[in-house]
């Protein structure tokens, strides 16, 4: 399962963003990635791909878990700067479960608001402190960026999105893809891996643009 770019006109490769809303080096990520995609947005179609970190788990975190993640933020703020609100870890019960978040940028997609709901998901987790693990966190968020809330409620919870999510991966653990956030890049049906470099965003277009044929 892949798109190619056949039908995007002079574009003749495909780069997949490899990501899970609930990736801190995601969000670490983020700025440099919005470089690299608006640089690119002309040159090459761009998709978004679930890796699904966690399945569905209403299991408290284990605390050995919580602190380990705890200190990856600390290391991203660190090394890259990237804010974080420590407050989530005592307002919150959080569950390594990352399958619901990934289903509901997936039901803001079917309303066109894909990448908005990522950005509302990152901001949720990472600044303001809500679960994204919940439903009910989904649902504000819907709101919050103008989706229809119904409909928004009704695919969430349907099995064409939960398939939609298992391709997603499936597709990711088909192009062995190591970790998120990756990208790979389909030019001329050919599957090139492009390294992330968390802090140069031109040196990853520049590798992008070296590998279109």
């Amino acid at each position: 399962m892949y798109m190619t770019a056949q039908t995007e006109g002079k574009k003749a490769a495909t780069l997949y963003y490899f990501h899970d809303p609930m990736c801190s080096w995601c969000w670490g990520y983020r700025p440099t990635w919005e470089k690299v995609e608006s640089a690119l947005c002309d040159d090459v179609v761009i998709e978004y791909c679930l890796g699904g970190l966690a399945p569905d788990s209403d299991t408290p975190m284990p605390a050995d878990m919580a602190l380990a993640i705890q200190s990856y933020w600390r290391k991203i703020n660190s090394q890259l700067g990237t804010p974080f609100n420590f407050d989530f870890w005592h307002k919150c019960t959080p569950r390594r479960s990352t399958y619901p978040a990934c289903r509901a940028v997936l039901a803001a997609k079917a309303q066109l608001q894909e990448r908005e709901m990522i950005f509302a998901l990152q901001q949720a987790y990472y600044l303001r402190a809500l679960n994204p693990s919940d439903t009910s966190t989904h649902c504000q968020l819907a709101t919050e960026i103008g989706l229809d809330p119904e409909k928004f409620a009704s695919d969430l919870l349907s099995d064409e999105i939960n398939n939609q999510l298992l391709a997603q991966i499936a597709l990711s653990r088909k192009w062995q893809v190591p970790g998120f956030p990756s990208l790979v890049l389909l030019s001329c049906e050919q599957l090139i891996h492009i390294p992330v470099n968390y802090l140069a965003a031109d040196e990853t277009i520049d590798l992008i643009r070296k590998n279109l044929t």
